[in-house]
């Protein structure tokens, strides 16, 4: 519980540094630095979910039907979130394909669910042999691989077609070969130095194609591939080897503290900003709204998103309906992924009311993660008794 008190501790934190540093530094002296470290923890943190990732190569079938509920798990609360925000614009820009697209990628910030976060308080909580443990670290998994790949076809949409689309493509479907070709072959060091080094090594080569492309085509035609994919791929490959210690698992949470500080502290000045006029960016031509309407649509979109996760409820009919309903709600957690997209969306300078109100949705859902926890093992409770759930450990910090 302390963790989900301390990540949406330091999101809140970046936002206020986001709204005072600007006062009193030249945001051109600090955001090049805190972009790269953004970058770089990201990166760890999404080698980190790639190593999560295992199945079984002999019953790929099996996995069919799992990761569909997972892509829908996944969909709903994007698609609920981006039609909501929709709402929110003015009626003319309903036909704005524009409109559409900026939303569709601001929206993905809540499809993702947080497998870090909702595989260790489950633990906590004693599920981690039950039935619930098991398929929700598949469908987590698989919901934040689609939210990865999703992500593709979204950033082509805001770039336009360009001939660097058939390179991102081909690199992508060049990485995914790798990933399931070599999935848990690669035998290298996993301590947090090992794998922080993987990370900047992983943002590094990303920056470099961008830069030397940026250099010989120009800056609108980069090619600028997110680290997202490479990250979770390598992660993906390499062999299973966790190191279970307390030095591990404090740098582990302090990288993902310090990358949702790093968010929040990316964010553009919203309190007392004017907006440009002219602007191109819809989401910036918003009028600003006041705190209580901000936290009223914080509170909509928050439960729009969860209803969203429910998917699993209509599947798996096997299982106990509580046992279904303790699964769906396991998946409400967000975090690092969603925040993620979040700032993926500032580089194409989305911004205005909707970016404050999908930060500050993260930051609620971060809030409700132990109540979501605990609901989810008290309906456990109801299907196993007390019998088969053992006590769980606190979390180590």
């Amino acid at each position: 519980m302390k963790k989900v008190i301390y990540f949406s501790l330091c999101l809140i934190l970046g936002l206020i540094a986001s709204q005072a540093l600007p006062f009193y530094l030249n945001q051109s002296s600090y955001k090049p630095i805190v972009d790269t470290l953004l970058y770089v923890c990201l990166s760890f943190i999404m080698i980190n979910v790639g190593r999560e990732f295992k199945i079984d190569k002999t019953k790929v079938s099996s996995y069919t039907a799992d990761y569909f509920i997972a892509m829908a798990t996944a969909a709903l609360p994007w698609i609920f979130t981006c039609v909501y925000f929709m709402i929110l614009l003015p009626s003319e820009y309903l036909t704005n394909w524009d409109a559409w697209k900026e939303n569709l990628l601001l929206s993905r910030f809540a499809a993702p669910t947080s497998a870090g976060i909702l595989f260790t308080m489950l633990a906590a909580a004693g599920l981690k042999q039950q039935w619930i443990y098991k398929k929700i670290q598949v469908l987590a998994i698989f919901d934040d691989l689609d939210t990865i790949l999703l992500m593709i076809p979204l950033q082509v949409m805001m770039v336009g077609f360009k001939w660097q689309l058939f390179v991102i493509v081909f690199v992508v479907t060049l990485l995914l070969w790798i990933g399931w070709k070599y999935m848990g072959r690669l035998n290298i060091g996993q301590t947090w130095k090992h794998i922080l080094a993987y990370g900047a090594v992983i943002y590094g080569i990303t920056a470099v194609v961008y830069s030397v492309t940026k250099h010989f085509f120009g800056v609108d035609e980069g090619i600028h591939i997110e680290v997202l994919l490479p990250a979770f791929i390598f992660g993906m490959i390499m062999k299973e080897h966790h190191i279970v210690s307390n030095e591990e698992i404090r740098v582990h949470n302090l990288v993902s503290y310090f990358f949702m500080f790093l968010v929040g502290s990316s964010m553009p000045l919203f309190i007392g900003a004017i907006t440009p006029e002219g602007t191109s960016i819809i989401s910036k031509a918003l009028p600003n709204m006041s705190w209580g309407a901000i936290i009223l649509n914080v509170i909509l979109v928050t439960a729009l998103s969860n209803v969203g996760k429910m998917v699993p409820v209509l599947f798996y009919r096997d299982r106990a309906f509580k046992e279904r309903l303790a699964l769906s709600i396991g998946m409400f957690t967000r975090g690092e992924v969603g925040a993620a997209i979040i700032f993926l969306a500032l580089g194409y300078n989305l911004g205005g009311p909707l970016l404050i109100i999908s930060t500050l949705t993260i930051a609620l859902n971060l809030i409700l993660t132990g109540f979501f926890i605990m609901l989810s093992r008290s309906l456990a409770l109801s299907v196993y008794g007390k019998q088969e759930i053992s006590k769980g450990e606190d979390i180590i910090m």
